[in-house]
């Protein structure tokens, strides 16, 4: 194995596997339960989120990585290479366990100092997006020490935004985050709340009325304009069943607005658990970070 740094994320941040490779970043599964079954995040498609709340009208729950997710990868990545580096850059630490895993997994261990770990402050593709832009880094400065990818990967960190809009209140209400009240009155009115990742928590801001492909256009040139977006790239995440009307608005939006690289990413279930079907996400860099 060649002395690198190795990148570790947890699934949550919804890069897709295929890419992760790709990059060579190394995925820790979350988990999801459902019932009394508990389940690797990926190892089942997010549809079947939706169909655990239709049948049940119970939302999933979901669990970050374990201590013992994290032993299992380190100690594999230290057995094959002794003097390899670890980044992780973690799932936002207030939302979930993982970061204090990781922490537990290396503590005492004789890798320790060769282990960094990062709280990006972000979750799915936000937490996605840092973790990608630090392995495009790590590719033009293989030289780097852990200690400056650890910096670059927190300014990254600070300059990325990430927002979504849930389709509905059901699985906000199903999860206890607002009343059966506020659910029936914001879905009869077709309201939706604009969830920020603020400071690695989902803070609901905005609100948003009326049908979703509508509104998408508007919601996009409000985020463009309140972080002052560079417009090399922009990200879209897209839940299940969401409307592809929704998708050419979006695009020909970004278009619009000059955006250069306009890619699309799916949520994982860990995401879906929070947003629902047809919930749909933006995240871009900051001019201001």
């Amino acid at each position: 194995m060649e002395n690198r740094i190795i990148l570790v994320a947890e699934t949550g941040s919804d890069v897709p596997r295929q890419l992760a490779r790709e990059l060579g970043i190394v995925l820790i599964p979350m988990h999801v339960s459902m019932g009394e079954q508990t389940l690797d995040d990926g190892a089942f498609p997010p549809e079947d989120v939706c169909a655990y709340y239709d049948r049940t009208g119970k939302i999933p729950t979901t669990s970050g990585s374990t201590v013992y997710d994290f032993e299992s990868v380190y100690e594999d990545i230290f057995a094959k290479d002794p003097d390899a580096r670890i980044l992780h850059l973690a799932y936002s630490a207030v939302t979930t366990c993982s970061y204090h895993s990781s922490e537990l997994a290396i503590e005492g261990k004789p890798y320790q100092d060769r282990v960094r770990l990062v709280d990006t402050k972000h979750v799915s593709m936000g937490q996605g997006a840092v973790v990608m832009a630090t392995a495009a880094w790590l590719n033009e400065h293989p030289e780097a020490t852990l200690e400056e990818a650890a910096a670059q990967a927190e300014r990254i960190g600070r300059e990325t935004q990430m927002c979504f809009i849930p389709k509905n209140l059901n699985y906000l209400r199903a999860g206890g985050r607002c009343s059966n009240a506020t659910a029936l009155v914001g879905n009869l009115l077709q309201l939706h709340p604009c969830i920020e990742i603020i400071d690695g928590k989902l803070i609901a801001c905005k609100k948003y009325r009326g049908n979703m492909a509508k509104l998408a256009r508007v919601l996009l040139g409000d985020f463009v304009e309140k972080y002052d977006l560079k417009k090399d790239h922009i990200f879209f995440i897209r839940a299940p069943y969401m409307e592809e009307a929704i998708c050419d608005a979006l695009n020909e939006a970004a278009k619009d607005m000059g955006f250069e690289k306009i890619a699309w990413f799916p949520t994982g279930c860990v995401i879906t658990c929070h947003g629902g079907p047809g919930a749909f996400g933006i995240v871009g860099t900051s001019n201001n970070g």
